[in-house]
């Protein structure tokens, strides 16, 4: 970064408004002016008393930067009357649990600010709401909070600051290649304070560097970025440590589809800073449960507690705990991530379990739940320091009942795969079959499979293959019901059915087109070109976007919609002749005169 630039951002940064600092420059600021600012010094120091004081739980104060009013000023809705007045913007920020409060303490605070000059404009957040301008994508809102001056902050601010300041160097440096630049931990969750750790992420696009290996770029990417860091602590003016992640796009991309925990649990508590419309559409895919681990994933995490009596052995007293949390914890999130759910925080994982697999599903016995629950409270009492020591036979105990559990969860492996497979079974047996009636009407099933042979098959519409995939998948219906349907079975049906279902949409929409244009016509006069279109009830015709129905037994054209065009031809059935009656020729003649038909 060039002089100018760190110039630049340190202005930004510093440089918040004469007016609202009381550093006197010798020989720059007039005497009048500075009395001034001397007056609207104190009297901010003295608001900022008077709300410590009523409002003990107050987050933070921040001036936001002048540059930066216009911006708030129209997210806020700020009148215009009261804009033209160039008021002091004061962001406070209160905790989320007093969020019901914030209409009451905004209506007190204006009564204490009404007669303050310079004129005092009040705005109060949560650090939710400043979240949710990220989710928004206003990271330009969030970034004039993060760089306004601190009146009083208890680290919120602080730790916004740098990790905005470091987001801007690096952009500044590789904005062409930055995906997403993302905050996650303590200040994400609400219990950040001026000496925490900041816990950044920086994903960057690796996709179209061919010239150097990848491992050699994510280490020049972190030399780089890692710079960076003491600079934007400087900047800013905190002591708070920047804990910078960095991934590269294709790195990043392997992990999300191996549905790993840690990359899960990143993608569902982070907040953006910056995104090029990477990281927010996997934030709502997850939310959706669209983003689900692969056989492969689960068979890596499970395998995880395969390892961990032999691990647990040979390590210290310390690490014997948290190999023993980790061993249970993952394969537990893995098993809810198989059921359909995103991954909990390790804290909410027992109660999302109990909830999920004992009492809703009651495919677990509740001893096992409180094994989990057990294992966890020791090892956040341990990390808490609550647990000095542990004795041997408390950890033999431990291990023992962890060995128990993960035996188990082999078992309920099993019994999730074997529920998700009679869905999967059931949902594919009702949607090629409701698509067979949708071409067939309606018929039994030995009735539809025969329709389909003659139809498909026998003209040489589709493969003679296709014929045993739709018998495979009522026999697969009927196996599943007696219990016979293996997991490699249920995954050669899915996607066997996925080639069969694909033709018969492709059959529809064929049928669909070749319905709307059999009965659509072009007459032409010497004048104009009209569109003609013919149902098996109704008649249409077009002219420059207008359309009119004609009617045939009164012999009259009248007034229509496309709505009731639509409407006709959707309610047309597939396999009707469409029949032109002569009358029609007749009252179009009256209608447009001489005409030929084009086709």
């Amino acid at each position: 970064m060039t002089d100018k630039e760190k110039e630049s951002l340190t202005g930004e940064v510093k440089d918040i408004s004469l007016d609202y600092q009381q550093k006197k420059i010798p020989g720059e600021i007039p005497e009048e002016k500075r009395k001034e600012m001397e007056k609207t010094r104190k009297e901010l120091e003295e608001l900022k008393k008077k709300i410590l004081k009523k409002y003990p739980f107050t987050v933070s104060l921040g001036i936001i930067p002048p540059q930066d009013c216009e911006k708030i000023e129209e997210e806020e809705k700020v009148p215009e009357e009261e804009a033209k007045k160039k008021p002091i913007h004061i962001m406070m920020l209160i905790p989320e649990e007093k969020f019901k409060e914030l209409n009451k303490i905004k209506l007190e605070l204006i009564r204490e600010t009404k007669d303050m000059k310079p004129k005092i404009w009040l705005h109060i957040k949560t650090p939710v709401d400043i979240w949710n301008y990220c989710l928004d994508g206003k990271y330009d809102i969030a970034r004039a909070i993060a760089l306004s001056f601190p009146l009083y902050d208890k680290g919120f601010l602080g730790s916004l600051r740098v990790a905005e300041i470091h987001k801007e160097l690096v952009l500044k440096k590789f904005e062409r290649y930055v995906v997403s630049y993302v905050i996650a931990g303590s200040l994400v969750r609400g219990d950040a304070t001026k000496t925490s750790d900041i816990d950044v992420y920086c994903i960057i696009d690796d996709t179209d560097v061919k010239r150097m290996p990848r491992l050699e770029l994510k280490e020049r990417l972190r030399s780089i970025i890692y710079s960076y860091i003491m600079e934007a602590s400087e900047l800013a003016g905190v002591k708070n440590k920047l804990n910078v992640q960095i991934y590269i796009l294709t790195d990043f991309w392997e992990s999300v589809k191996d549905a790993h925990p840690v990359i899960f649990t990143f993608i569902r508590d982070g907040i953006p800073l910056y995104d090029k419309g990477t990281f927010m559409p996997w934030k709502l895919l997850l939310k959706m449960g669209k983003l689900k681990p692969s056989p492969e994933a689960i068979d890596m995490f499970m395998s995880m507690g395969d390892k961990m009596s032999k691990r647990v052995k040979n390590t210290l007293i310390d690490l014997v705990i948290g190999d023993i949390y980790w061993g249970v914890i993952t394969p537990s999130q893995a098993l809810l991530m198989l059921y359909g759910l995103p991954p909990p925080t390790p804290k909410e994982t027992p109660n999302v379990f109990l909830e999920t697999f004992v009492k809703k599903e009651k495919l677990l016995e509740k001893k096992y739940a409180d094994i989990l629950e057990r294992i966890i409270k020791v090892y956040k009492d341990f990390e808490h320091e609550k647990i000095k020591e542990i004795k041997g036979g408390e950890v033999d105990r431990f291990l023992k009942d962890a060995e128990n559990y993960l035996k188990r969860l082999k078992e309920l492996r099993e019994q999730i795969e074997k529920k998700a497979g009679e869905r999967t079974v059931q949902e594919i047996y009702d949607e090629v079959f409701n698509m067979l009636k949708e071409i067939f009407g309606k018929k039994s099933e030995v009735g539809m499979i025969q329709a389909f042979e003659q139809q498909f098959i026998k003209k040489g519409n589709l493969p003679s293959n296709y014929l045993k995939i739709l018998r495979d998948i009522v026999k697969a219906k009927k196996s599943l019901r007696k219990g016979k349907l293996s997991r490699n079975e249920i995954e050669k049906v899915r996607k066997n059915a996925s080639l069969l279902i694909g033709n018969l949409i492709e059959y529809n929409q064929r049928a669909d087109l070749i319905s709307v244009q059999k009965g659509r016509l072009k007459l032409k006069t010497k004048d104009k070109t009209y569109e003609l279109l013919v149902t098996d009830k109704s008649a249409f015709l077009m002219d420059k976007g207008t359309v009119s129905r004609i009617d045939i037994g009164k012999g009259k054209i009248v007034k229509s919609s496309v709505e009731e065009m639509t409407s006709a031809l959707n309610q047309q059935s597939k396999k009707t002749e469409v029949k032109i009656d002569e009358k029609l020729f007749e009252i179009l003649k009256k209608k447009i005169g001489k005409f030929e038909v084009v086709l």
